[in-house]
């Protein structure tokens, strides 16, 4: 029995590529002594066969490796950019 895939909803903030987009991904979360919430972005590189576009926000799903950067693959565009 395969793990669960880990599903992470971003925005899309380069499209320039050949099927492959730089999804930005964004936590939020409590500072361990302070308390205070702290953000912190990831970026990412994501397997695009979907028409995402940059601005797009996008849910993409872990995938075995392909290529030296890629390991997830959008599956669905969420919301389109205005």
């Amino acid at each position: 029995m395969r793990g669960r895939r880990k599903v992470r909803t971003g925005v899309v903030v380069s499209a320039k590529m050949q099927k492959t987009v730089t999804v930005s991904l964004t936590r939020r979360f409590a500072h361990g002594f302070y308390g205070k919430q702290v953000v912190r972005t990831k970026q990412v590189a994501a397997h695009n066969e979907t028409d995402a576009k940059a601005g797009d926000t996008v849910r993409i799903v872990e995938t075995r490796p392909l290529s030296k950067t890629k390991r997830w693959r959008v599956v669905e565009v969420v919301e389109r950019a205005k």
